[in-house]
């Protein structure tokens, strides 16, 4: 009883190879032996005696380690997402609105982090979680080196392991690339992202969305930063989106998401019919964008270049996708392979602002 999980069965025949369930938790390897036993109930009562401590309620152990945690995208959209996807497969039945039987978990262990790990710098990390479940306590590495070396067996009532390296185990995962994609190979209702996305609404201060009005075009602009466009592609993708804004009685929106406030962040996301922008942190934002057929991401690439990490949010979230390079765009059903040519991460990103307004103009009004 040092900190090894022990998973007690009398069918080790109905558990995964450990491999895919657990790791080291140590960047990104995986080594379960030492992390994870799997022994009977007989063996069990031999380790732990007659009795164990009862946790109850749902608690949402987290085994990664903070490579990827203190990032929004890694956190919200894959982590967090990842979790309430499996979760949410125990209640087929969640409604449009958001209505689900599922209690909201208890606790978080973030079994290799310490309380400033998981935090990253624009502060959305813990936006997301207060503001989703506003109850929920959190213990983190300290804390679960404390429960250790109590010596005492504790029982977990319902427990959900999260881990990075052993979900890329997968076959989901290791087809995509995407450690997400085990959780989204899993049955559940169409709106399982719903009481999520209604907790957030509410939170930023919205009771509920319009149900008429505009379709809203967000751009949202790197041009402080170091992935960007070329300076002249940018402005004459602004001038072609105005002017279809204009012509047409859409809103749209230019913005740089570090001079938004979290809520007004949350709250245009949740406006927004068609996102796009380069390759980039600001557009985790797509998983607030309100339900519609219309509901679309467009990200710049330089040209070559592709990486699923918003692509895969977009489809798991039943989002529209085009990746563009240039005057040439994709979608999720044909997809270039992952590659960082020499300028992806450069200021010279090239985008043909009239081919873009015009695919625009297209989903909207089909």
């Amino acid at each position: 009883m040092n900190g090894t999980v022990f998973v007690v069965t009398d069918k080790p025949e109905t558990i995964p190879p450990r491999k895919m369930l657990t790791s080291t938790g140590v960047e990104i390897k995986n080594d379960p032996d030492r992390e994870m036993r799997i022994i009977s109930v007989a063996e069990a009562r031999e380790l732990f005696g007659p009795a164990a401590t009862l946790i109850d309620g749902v608690t949402w152990m987290v085994n990664d380690p903070p490579q990827f945690i203190p990032h929004y995208y890694h956190w919200t959209a894959e982590l967090f997402l990842g979790f309430w996807r499996t979760y949410t497969t125990l209640d087929p039945s969640i409604s449009e609105s958001g209505d689900t039987v599922l209690p909201a978990p208890r606790r978080i262990w973030f079994v290799h982090l310490d309380a400033s790990r998981w935090r990253d710098p624009a502060r959305m990390n813990q936006w997301v979680l207060r503001s989703v479940f506003p109850s929920v306590t959190i213990e983190y590495s300290n804390d679960w080196d404390d429960r250790a070396q109590l010596g005492r067996a504790f029982l977990l009532d319902r427990v959900f392991l999260s881990d990075r390296a052993a979900s890329k185990e997968g076959e989901h995962a290791k087809k995509v690339g995407r450690p997400l994609a085990e959780a989204c190979s899993l049955p559940g209702s169409s709106h399982w992202w719903s009481p999520i996305a209604r907790n957030a609404m509410k939170f930023s201060g919205l009771s509920e969305l319009p149900h008429t009005g505009p379709p809203v075009i967000t751009y949202i602009s790197r041009q402080t930063s170091g992935r960007r466009l070329i300076a002249e592609d940018h402005e004459l993708l602004v001038e072609a989106l105005e002017a279809l804004g204009n012509e047409y009685g859409y809103e749209v929106n230019i913005v740089s998401m570090e001079k938004l406030s979290r809520e007004e962040q949350i709250k245009l996301a949740m406006r927004t019919t068609i996102m796009m922008g380069v390759h980039g942190n600001g557009l985790t934002s797509l998983v607030w964008m309100r339900p519609s057929k219309h509901r679309t991401l467009m990200e710049f690439y330089y040209p070559g270049g592709f990486t699923p990490d918003y692509q895969y949010t977009a489809l798991s979230l039943g989002v529209n996708y085009y990746g563009w390079w240039d005057n040439v765009s994709f979608t999720h059903k044909d997809l270039p392979r992952k590659e960082y040519p020499k300028g992806f991460h450069g200021t010279q990103i090239p985008i043909d602002g009239v081919a873009v307004a015009k695919m625009c103009l297209e989903i909207l009004q089909t």
